[in-house]
């Protein structure tokens, strides 16, 4: 179990100041665009009457996906003894968003902090790392099935650009890369990477953990089924998040999309590799939302409010519970 000793259980890296400063300026450059192109007090106006009501549900909306995430850490420990209770991975999940965000690394640095989080809790260090590996498996398959369903619907919809075939192209083969290197070689991963990513502390870290891996099969089909559903459970409520915060500034649009707006915004901040998605997110998101006829005010007073609730609400609570779960002092213990 790692402690505080432990060299492996540093605090998540910083990333590097560029990264921050290129999706600041990025989304600073749209803003600026935006302000141009339309009515700047129709903008702050919009912002600043949203309606309470589809803001409370957002809020609901946005606890359902902490919920979501731990549960498929509750699905992949299910029969541990240690197996901690649902409400006590919550704040792991809180965690894991910030330390994703903070650090761009396709999710390999919140899945890393997931270990000593579920370690802390009692759960043996193997299972742990067996639970990583599901949780992270099933994320990237239900992200290639989201960008399937979008794609799905916007034909539907008659306004399927092919355009967005290449960024959906480029996350299906990361999709597929990673659950196939995960499952495919699991504790032997480590070794066949090549030296050069060997040498990368993230990717050394996370070769180690895999070492530790338990024998067997991790991801049998009921499992596979229910936690790639879950995760499948967060996209739709981060999409029902989006659809809330434009009914909040009185713009609607079909469900599909919202839905479809919404993973593409996440596919190309996914790409961009910077912190947080910052500027591209909220970009690829304003110019498919306003492609599909919403008003291009609405579109940026929408995604901003989303982002609110997504990325910037959470950052301190999340920066704090993430210091704590890397810290390794001891949780309370599972039943």
């Amino acid at each position: 179990m790692t402690g505080p000793s432990d060299p492996r259980a540093r605090p998540p890296g910083r990333s590097p100041v560029w990264a921050w400063a290129t999706g600041a300026l990025l989304l600073v450059g749209l803003i600026f665009v935006v302000r141009h192109l339309s009515d700047e007090r129709r903008l702050a106006a919009l912002a600043r009457d949203a309606q309470p009501g589809w803001l409370a549900l957002a809020a609901l909306l946005q606890l359902a996906t902490y919920v979501c995430a731990a549960a498929v850490w509750r699905q992949a420990l299910a029969g541990e003894p240690t197996c901690p209770r649902l409400g006590q991975l919550v704040p792991l999940g809180v965690a894991k968003l910030f330390t994703d965000q903070a650090v761009p690394s396709a999710g390999m640095s919140g899945t890393l902090l997931v270990v000593r989080g579920l370690a802390r809790r009692g759960v043996p260090r193997g299972r742990s790392v067996a639970a990583m590996i599901v949780g992270l498996g099933a994320f990237y398959i239900a992200y290639a099935l989201a960008v399937l369903l979008a794609l799905a619907a916007l034909w539907h919809e008659g306004q399927l650009d092919r355009v967005l075939l290449i960024p959906a192209a480029a996350l299906g083969l990361l999709s597929g890369l990673v659950p196939a290197a995960l499952f495919g070689f699991g504790r032997r991963l480590g070794d066949r990477l090549p030296g050069f990513l060997k040498r990368v502390p993230m990717v050394r870290e996370a070769s180690a953990e895999l070492a530790e891996l338990p024998a067997g099969s991790l991801f049998g089909p009921r499992l596979a089924a229910e936690t790639v559903g879950l995760q499948l459970g967060v996209f739709a409520l981060d999409a029902a998040t989006l659809g809330a915060m434009l009914l909040a500034v009185d713009s609607a649009v079909s469900p599909g999309v919202v839905f479809a707006s919404f993973v593409f915004a996440s596919v190309v901040a996914t790409l961009a590799w910077v912190p947080g998605g910052l500027g591209t997110f909220e970009g690829t998101c304003v110019a498919l939302l306003g492609s599909h006829g919403v008003g291009v005010e609405a579109a940026l007073a929408a995604t901003l409010l989303l982002r609110g609730f997504t990325f910037w609400l959470p950052m301190l609570p999340g920066l704090w519970l993430a210091r704590r779960e890397m810290a390794g002092a001891p949780a309370s213990p599972a039943p």
